[in-house]
């Protein structure tokens, strides 16, 4: 998109009046979010949505008794999965302890950028992994199938740094879902898939699980790519017959050190914020009056492990279905 378009789109998102928006209620909390590092990351990505860096302290650790304390009333509310985000996860001096707490109650993905998997950070990793029956999931940020499509949008060596972490828990007995968030036009997209498969086949990754993300125009995406148009927005009528299960809000919360949220995307939006407890955040509904809501819609299963409906017919087409 030339820039002079680009620019010509709003950056300040303006939601939908709440009492327009269609809501959206939760039946049961099957995963848990934890923002565990807030909004402090190793890395400045141009694309991230909530502009994660290593000096935005906007949102910050969770303290590993609340931590606990979370993991603890999750038990008795029927969560089935944790998630573990950021910034980066890594950075938390205690994120090893508290896998290994949660692995002892649930299976676990960790979200990361890759570029923190130190050789005793990964033996650590295996020992908790293999004392456990639950899965621990390792999810890492890989935005090109090269250092110069990636390190572009995640800073200079940052794509050598993550393929040296992804070729680490690949050799100790880990199947990663490398994750990669769309910044090529929507042409390039099967040869982008192909490239990064063939990247990591060439590393060791046999039979590599790739997963393409719809970028959120918010944050720093705002600024690199554009913002949502007006019409890019949920209405009543787009929900009719929807299967409101495939957005993140319908099942899930997040805990950020500020109190519990609707979700991953939204915890910049002071609406965000539900309560500050599990409980008092299950029980209430939200609307969906932001337009990061649009691209949930739009392609679903954005923030859990599961593929949407997109990724499913370009794997099937790639031949890895």
């Amino acid at each position: 998109m030339p820039n002079s378009v680009a620019n010509s789109l709003p950056l300040v998102q303006v939601p939908t009046p709440e009492h327009l928006a269609p809501r959206v209620y939760v039946e049961s909390l099957d995963h848990l979010w934890f923002q565990l590092t807030g909004t402090l990351c190793n890395l400045t990505c141009t694309h991230c949505f909530i502009s994660c860096s290593p000096s935005n302290h906007s949102f910050g650790f969770l303290d590993y008794d609340k931590v606990l304390a979370a993991l603890e009333d999750s038990r008795r509310l029927g969560v089935k999965e944790y998630y573990f985000t950021g910034g980066e996860p890594f950075m938390h001096p205690r994120v090893l302890d508290i896998l290994e707490q949660t692995l002892a109650i649930g299976p676990a993905t960790v979200l990361s950028n890759g570029t923190l998997f130190r050789e005793k950070t990964v033996e650590r990793l295996v020992r908790i992994r293999d004392a456990s029956i639950y899965s621990l999931e390792l999810r890492v940020s890989i935005d090109g199938p090269d250092a110069a499509s990636n390190d572009k949008i995640r800073g200079e060596g940052a794509f050598d740094r993550a393929m040296e972490g992804a070729r680490r828990i690949v050799e100790a007995g880990f199947l990663p879902i490398i994750t990669m968030a769309q910044t090529w036009d929507d042409a390039e997209a099967q040869n982008v898939y192909q490239r990064m498969r063939k990247v990591l086949i060439d590393l060791g990754y046999t039979r590599p699980r790739v997963k393409l993300l719809p970028s959120l125009k918010i944050g720093a995406e705002a600024l690199r790519d554009r913002g949502y148009r007006d019409e890019e927005r949920i209405s009543h009528e787009m929900m009719e017959g929807y299967d409101a299960s495939q957005l993140i809000c319908a099942y899930s919360r997040v805990v950020t050190d500020r109190g519990v949220h609707v979700c991953p995307i939204l915890i910049e939006q002071p609406d965000s914020l539900l309560d500050q407890s599990l409980e008092g955040a299950m029980k209430k509904d939200y609307p969906l009056r932001h337009q990061a809501c649009y691209t949930c819609w739009l392609h679903g299963a954005i923030c859990s492990n599961a593929s949407s409906v997109a990724d499913v017919k370009e794997s099937a087409r790639a031949g890895n279905g």
